[in-house]
């Protein structure tokens, strides 16, 4: 079992310690992905979205101290979502994000996928800072191990109600992972 943060006032496991993050930083830099957004991944995450039905999906990347995806899929967009200042009071869904929000440092630690088809079952999740600033009810993950054995990040989904992910949500999210770091695999010969 891996080493985790523990909040003694809250008594809950926090964001799981990642001693490949070093490492990781060093890969994603040599594949030159995790710190800018790619419309092939952005077309990756719409592709996701569309496949499980879920409104969110994202590529994500994970350093030490934060969350990027290289490629999201929000409701209503079309194309890449720009960053910028929020217009308006309503949580935004932006690129960037920090390590200690949400699920997928669980997944890239772990190197397994994670399905919390309602977040509130699980009090080890519950009380991450997304259920209650962006509303996050559901996730379905899984991590993208690239040839090196390296754990890049993840491929996810998420939704703002609880979600029955199932076995075949699980295959899903699994094949669609293997299917990116085929694609991240291409990217690397042909740079």
């Amino acid at each position: 079992m891996s080493p985790t943060s523990y909040d003694p006032t809250s008594h809950l496991l926090l964001t799981p310690q990642d001693s490949e993050a070093p490492a990781r930083v060093t890969r994603l830099r040599e594949l030159g992905i995790g710190d800018a957004p790619i419309p092939e991944f952005d077309d990756f995450a719409r592709r996701l979205a569309q496949t499980t039905g879920a409104p969110y999906a994202m590529v994500n990347f994970i350093d030490e101290h934060r969350q990027y995806f290289a490629g999201l899929y929000a409701p209503g967009s079309d194309r890449a979502v720009e960053l910028g200042p929020a217009q308006t009071s309503s949580p935004q869904v932006g690129r960037v994000m920090a390590r200690d929000h949400g699920y997928c440092p669980h997944v890239v630690v772990r190197r397994k996928a994670l399905v919390l088809e309602d977040v509130c079952d699980y009090p080890r999740f519950a009380g991450n800072p997304v259920v209650d600033e962006i509303g996050i009810r559901s996730y379905l993950g899984a991590p993208l191990i690239d040839r090196t054995g390296t754990a890049l990040g993840t491929v996810c989904v998420v939704a703002q109600e609880p979600r029955p992910w199932g076995r075949q949500g699980l295959e899903t999210i699994k094949s669609m992972a293997a299917e990116l770091v085929d694609e991240i695999h291409r990217r690397e010969q042909g740079a």
